[in-house]
């Protein structure tokens, strides 16, 4: 079987079962299982990048997603003019004082000459300028977090469209990355990975805490949408004529409007983020990222600049996995710090892109959808068949007891027996790189 038919039959293989959701569970439950589809096959496109082009084990994942989440916030929400009237200029004001007291620093130990004289100014400098930041931006903080602290307690947003937080989210995340890249980009391997784990749990801690920023444990709901709502489609009166006239329920049919609608936004900036990727693989340097990946001695030796190629490659998937971020949490219409979990964001991504191929954008893509349907329906399915076989047994009987609590661990024993089974029968992946 040739390599393109093999990929289509793949393609349409996962397709039907995300389409057999909708018969015989529902269509909201398929379009659902679709629109984190293409999400997650976007965050591993990214992770793709790191790994597949250049081989960076970044486990950091869901750090970046959670930058793209909050600039969701930051874009979309309105702004709160009582916490900005409260202390929010002077939280900015003393943002930017620890930033000029952070560059002040780098200046010092770059134009002074090493010695005890240098380490003296350091240590004076970070020291007064610690305090003189506290204390200005803690007074600002816990005004701006007296204010209304259960409805807001934050300074919101811009109050711009929320497609705009897109590309803000893979910004923001990108810049992140490049600061985490210039510090943690010098380790090998598993200490670059355990540096990734450690900053994103950093991230995480810090939109958990900050409650002037994102509320923190309080969680911000109500981000705007770019399509409609549900119950502005029902209280429409051609929209319930139409539906009722193709008869369709116009509850039902509102919800899965909305999906379809959310669905071609994914679906267009999926093609958008492979088409560009797949550019980049096949250009001169794609190749040459393959090659730093493969060998880089030899790359080096031909003139490469490895570190500034690691850390673009770093920088760019970094800012793919923020633009999903500031995808999902569109889509969720909710921000909750807390969900933002290792095995939701880090892990499960991770299984798509080795699963699908690593190297490979198209393979990256089929992971996303696969493990995402899996993640999903196993469960349920899981539910049905430890009922089919424990039919014939009695309600009280020690094993049927035991099977069906095992239901709740079908997610975690499915995920394991993918990954030992295609790593065992098809170790690249299911559509490896060419």
């Amino acid at each position: 079987m040739s390599r393109p038919i093999k990929n289509t039959l793949l393609f349409a293989a996962v397709l039907g079962l995300i389409l057999s959701s909708g018969f015989y569970r529902s269509w909201n439950v398929s379009l659902g299982i679709l629109n984190m589809g293409l999400i997650s096959a976007i965050m591993a496109m990214g992770v793709n990048m790191q790994w597949g082009y250049a081989g960076l084990f970044n486990i950091g994942v869901m750090g970046f997603v959670a930058l793209g989440g909050l600039a969701a916030v930051l874009v979309a929400m309105p702004p709160v003019p009582e916490a900005f009237a409260a202390g929010g200029w002077q939280a900015i004001g003393a943002l930017i004082l620890g930033a000029l007291i952070i560059a002040a620093a780098v200046y010092l130990w770059k134009h002074m000459a090493r010695g005890m004289a240098r380490a003296l100014a350091m240590v004076a400098l970070l020291v007064i300028g610690f305090f003189v930041y506290r204390g200005v931006f803690d007074p600002a903080v816990a005004a701006i977090e007296a204010v209304n602290p259960a409805g807001t307690g934050y300074l919101g947003g811009l109050g711009l469209p929320v497609l705009i937080a897109w590309p803000v989210g893979g910004l923001l995340a990108a810049g992140a990355a490049w600061l985490v890249a210039k510090t943690a980009l010098g380790l090998r391997s598993d200490y670059l990975a355990i540096a990734t784990l450690g900053i994103a749990e950093i991230i995480i801690a810090v939109m958990k805490n900050e409650e002037w920023l994102s509320r923190g444990v309080k969680n911000v709901n109500g981000i705007p949408r770019p399509v409609p709502y549900e119950i502005d489609l029902q209280n429409d009166p051609g929209f319930v004529a139409r539906m009722t006239d193709w008869g369709f329920d116009p509850v039902s049919a509102s919800s899965i409007v909305v999906k379809l609608g959310y669905a071609a936004l994914f679906l267009t900036v999926l093609l958008i983020v492979l088409w560009l990727a797949e550019k980049a693989l096949n250009s001169p340097w794609g190749r040459m990222m393959r090659a730093i990946r493969d060998n880089e001695v030899a790359a080096e030796a031909m003139g490469k600049d490895v570190t500034a190629r690691h850390l673009q490659i770093f920088v760019l998937g970094s800012a793919v996995c923020g633009l999903a971020g500031a995808m999902m949490i569109t889509l969720d219409g909710l921000l909750t710090p807390g969900t933002y979990q290792p095995l939701r964001f880090t892990f499960l991504i991770w299984v798509m892109v080795i699963v699908g191929g690593s190297g490979n954008n198209f393979g990256a893509v089929l992971g996303g959808f696969l493990i995402w349907y899996l993640w999903v329906e196993v469960e349920p399915l899981g539910r049905l068949l430890m009922d089919l076989i424990t039919a014939g047994m009695a309600d009280d009987y020690w094993l049927k007891l035991h099977l069906l609590e095992s239901v709740a661990h079908m997610r975690l024993l499915t995920m394991g027996l993918i990954m030992v089974l295609v790593l065992r029968f098809s170790p690249r992946g299911l559509i490896p790189e060419r």
